[in-house]
């Protein structure tokens, strides 16, 4: 809206917050009408804010509570978000015999394409929860220099696969492990060890 009146704002949160806060002190090329439309439109933001921040603390609240969104938390890459759409999708995890299994459900194993003997592996299948794959994903990518830095099992496999696939690509495979990690401490009730994590 002010773009269409010759004012140029910043892109990113924070500056565009302090930069509309002294625009709507100051003087304004605008109409009356067109600042009160704007007023408007910045309390609706705030008050959007707010409803985030109550559903964020509700969900930060479910997960101290909870024992295994607690220990599905402390998976890198696995956050408070992750951890409860993880159990309101899957629950104890007694539905998948193996990790893989969930990883398959969620759409993040490679389709296969075989004849003559020959097996090709395509990309993803993209299959199941697109929301908790989405999620993972993400997860994976936030995570994925950090996983790499450490001298873990899993941190030397990101490692090794880095040297040989796209970015992309190991993002995709860390987010299948990171599901198989899940599958593993919700199944089995214990807490995740970084060290015992293996390939």
């Amino acid at each position: 809206m002010l773009l269409e009146r010759g004012v140029i704002l910043p892109k990113r949160r924070a500056p565009l917050i302090k930069r509309l806060d002294e625009l709507m002190a100051g003087e304004l090329p605008i109409s009356q009408r067109a600042r009160q439309l704007l007023l408007d439109l910045r309390d609706e933001w705030m008050d959007q804010d707010r409803r985030i921040k109550a559903y964020d603390d509700e969900l930060m609240a479910l997960t101290r509570e909870d024992g295994a969104a607690r220990r599905l938390a402390t998976i890198p890459g696995i956050g408070v978000i992750n951890a409860t759409a993880l159990l309101a999708a899957v629950g104890d995890a007694s539905a998948f015999a193996k990790g893989r299994d969930l990883a398959a459900w969620l759409g993040l194993t490679p389709r296969q394409h075989s004849t003559g003997g020959k097996t090709k592996l395509l990309g993803i299948s993209k299959r199941g929860n697109k929301y908790l794959r989405t999620q993972l994903i993400h997860g994976a990518r936030a995570a994925m220099a950090h996983v790499a830095k450490k001298a873990t099992p899993v941190g030397t496999w990101v490692r090794q696969l880095l040297t040989r696939a796209h970015p992309n690509v190991v993002v995709v495979a860390l987010a299948a492990k990171l599901a198989r990690i899940a599958w593993a401490v919700l199944r089995h009730g214990s807490n995740y060890d970084h060290r015992a994590a293996t390939v």
